[in-house]
């Protein structure tokens, strides 16, 4: 019996005809014959597309498609391929590239296995993960904050200055780099001492509480709309000029959120501080607080 049905796009409609013709040679015993490439193809159209961080998984996509074990036959993949994959991705990259690289690929073999029926394992599930990398504990020190401020000058008309503004300015929100350089006026209460944050990176709103201190540092900026007058790939430009020039070495951007959460912590409780910044596992508290055990011992009297 011949299928047919009407579709708005002819996008859509592609994705109809390669959905049925893999569900006939599936039928027929030979399915997923294709490379397992094209699997990842169609996990980049039809699933990835609707992710917010779509533009980085694709690109992360295209470059497993260059790999040998593209060309595998999906029917063929077996957890020695995936091993053998690891192993080579680990001469180019650190482990927590291979890592999120891995939960790419397990993430379309499941849509494979539960949507489009293609498979009935997942054979990354039997794959040794690389071990993570210890989590980052770069706290800047007074004298680089110093260095820093003297690098970056006091006018905010300029755009270098506005980005250790941003700087400080992370430093009392522990919000990120994209949070703050798409930051407008509108979801902006100065009176209340509160920002509205429509989008963030685990793809929930959420209200951000400002310090009298962070109310200070937005009014003090020049009228523009973004606050900051920055784009993220600007404000890293600009970040790593602005940390050669003051001759501080390893501290990152995002470094800023370490930094802020360790400081909130001491003010906020675990459940409020979570809140604030954007948490809904509390685990990956722990991976951002980094409080000596000397300051502890102080705040024990």
């Amino acid at each position: 019996m011949r299928k047919s049905q009407v579709f708005a796009s002819r996008q859509a409609a592609k994705d109809w005809a390669a959905r049925q013709e893999y569900l006939i040679l599936n039928s027929e015993g030979i399915a997923s014959q294709a490379p397992f490439g094209d699997l990842l193809d169609r996990y980049a159209r039809e699933v990835t597309v609707s992710k917010r961080g779509a533009r980085v998984e694709i690109l992360r996509i295209n470059r497993m498609r260059r790999d040998d074990i593209a060309w595998l036959k999906v029917a063929d993949l077996r957890p020695a391929d995936f091993a053998a994959w690891r192993d080579r991705r680990l001469k180019d990259v650190g482990p927590a590239s291979v890592i999120r690289e891995m939960q790419t690929m397990s993430s379309a073999i499941n849509v494979a296995i539960k949507e489009w029926g293609l498979l009935s394992t997942n054979p990354l599930t039997d794959v040794r993960r690389p071990a993570a990398p210890p989590a980052r504990d770069r706290l800047p020190t007074a004298a680089e904050m110093e260095r820093l401020a003297l690098s970056a000058g006091d006018d905010l008309q300029h755009a270098t200055a506005r980005a250790y503004h941003a700087w400080l300015f992370a430093l009392e929100t522990a919000m990120r780099a994209g949070e703050i350089c798409g930051l407008t006026w509108d979801r902006v209460d100065l009176t209340r001492r509160t920002v509205h944050l429509e989008i963030t990176k685990n793809g929930r709103s959420r209200q951000v509480p400002l310090s009298s201190e962070a109310a200070r540092l937005l009014e003090a900026l020049p009228k523009a709309d973004p606050v900051f007058g920055l784009t993220p790939r600007s404000l890293d430009a600009l970040w790593r000029k602005l940390r050669s020039r003051a001759g501080v070495e390893g501290l990152t951007f995002h470094d800023s959120r370490h930094a802020a959460i360790t400081r909130l912590a001491a003010k906020l409780d675990v459940l409020a501080l979570a809140r604030m910044v954007g948490h809904r596992d509390l685990k990956m508290l722990q991976v951002y607080y980094n409080e000596s055990a000397e300051d502890l011992a102080k705040r024990l009297g």
